[in-house]
């Protein structure tokens, strides 16, 4: 089986390594030259991808990376998967443009029988009344009949070592029933267990709703988080107690807002998309304004601890340590630490950062500002310069131990400091 995987990043390039460790003959194709240069040539840009992988499915000629879509026709593709960004405009509506943009690419190329499966994250009905009509306008092939749709969420957790991609179960829906055989039959390949519903608006609002529901419940604990603080009570406590309880109990946790391509983003589709139907959702917003509160408090927080050390915000120099938006990760999208930085910033004080897996930020849509800035270094003489340090992410590389006899005053949003020997009134919890 030959499979073009759309989008090598950390959604496509597993995927595509995986079907090739099963036994496809695997197309990577990218509009980033960078990323295809170094594919072919044997390295990762991808912390948790190792240059053994990729060297590993180039030797067995299973794997090839190229900025040429015609491949799809030439080669040919038996099955297209699409991993592209599906990012929100600074309006908070849906960025389905790099969906389209790609099916208007590969629609000249698509040959009849070809099997189509969208895994960019969306709202209920991209597949079939925008990505349709545009593969099918593009290619003279009706969908259903010429040519199958299908869309399977994709369910990365980057930085998660048990989380392998054969292992996670696979949700497909289907424009037709054919079209869910035939999706199956690609992921059957490559993936132990397949989940199939009744179409692809189903398969979309599965998607949604397991991110909604983190993204509701982090909104909860970070709620309960400012509560709890104000009444003198330590919400870490609190969630290491609670999750003793055998039944009816998940443990969330608090932190300086959301990051990732996911969760900040997803469940504003299903908000977008509910208006169409006249219908409110007012505990998703809800805890998005939670969520997206969270870099102020700590802000707020850092403010409080300066001054108990007899010093203003403005004009002091701040270290945010760990930009990834998540722990042992190298991916900053949407990261808290951008939105720390700027508040900080805003407010007049000297900010820089820390974090082993980003030596530079590279620009991103909506913090370019940042581009270009370089990680400190990690020894007493530098960390000690600083007036606060701010823990946004707690990567396991960091020596925390070495933090509290280098730092004067640490804020810790992530609970990194528990167990560490510190000083009274040295580390405050946000």
């Amino acid at each position: 089986m030959n499979i073009a995987v759309i989008g090598l990043g950390y959604v496509g390039l597993p995927l595509a390594l995986q079907f090739a460790r099963a036994g496809a003959t695997v197309i990577g194709l990218d509009i980033d030259p960078d990323k295809v240069s170094y594919l072919n040539s044997g390295r990762s840009y991808i912390k948790h991808i190792s240059d053994a992988d990729i060297a590993s499915a180039l030797s067995t000629s299973r794997l090839s990376a190229s900025t040429d879509f015609s491949l799809i026709r030439t080669a040919p593709a038996h099955a297209v998967i699409i991993c592209v960004p599906t990012p929100l405009t600074k309006q908070r509506e849906p960025d389905i443009s790099y969906i389209l943009n790609t099916a208007r690419t590969i629609a000249p190329h698509l040959v009849p029988g070809t099997v189509v499966v969208l895994e960019s994250t969306t709202f209920p009905g991209t597949t079939d009344e925008y990505l349709r009509p545009v593969l099918e306008q593009g290619s003279g092939l009706t969908a259903g009949r010429d040519f199958h749709l299908a869309f399977s969420p994709e369910r990365e957790d980057p930085g998660n070592p048990q989380s392998r991609v054969s292992e996670v179960p696979k949700v497909i829906g289907g424009l037709t029933p054919l079209c869910l055989q035939k999706a199956m039959e690609v992921y059957r390949l490559a993936v132990k267990t397949l989940v199939p519903v009744s179409s692809c608006r189903t398969a979309e609002a599965v998607k949604l709703l397991e991110n909604i529901f983190r993204s509701v419940n982090i909104a909860l604990v970070n709620e309960l988080k400012m509560v709890y603080s104000a009444m003198g009570i330590d919400i870490w406590e609190v969630i290491e107690a609670a999750k003793t309880k055998p039944f009816g109990f998940m443990p969330f946790y608090p932190g300086p807002g959301l990051g990732g391509h996911c969760i900040p983003i997803d469940p504003f589709y299903l908000t977008w998309k509910a208006r169409e139907y006249g219908q409110a959702t007012r505990f998703i917003e809800l805890a998005g304004e939670i969520n997206t509160r969270m870099p102020e408090y700590v802000v707020d927080r850092t403010i409080e601890a300066l001054n108990h050390h007899g010093k203003p915000l403005k004009g002091s120099k701040i270290l945010v340590i760990g930009l990834a938006y998540k722990a042992d990760v190298d991916d900053e999208r949407e990261s808290p630490s951008y939105y720390l930085m700027d508040l900080l910033t805003k407010y007049g004080a000297e900010v820089s950062y820390y974090d082993p897996y980003i030596p530079v930020i590279k620009p991103t849509r909506e913090h370019s500002h940042w581009a270009g800035t370089r990680s400190v270094t990690w020894d007493e003489p530098t960390i000690s310069s600083f007036d606060a340090c701010i823990i946004s992410t707690a990567h396991k590389v960091i020596n925390w131990e070495e933090l509290a006899k280098w730092s004067k005053c640490i804020i810790d949003t992530r609970n990194a400091m528990a167990g560490v020997k510190t000083a009274p009134n040295q580390v405050w919890k946000a």
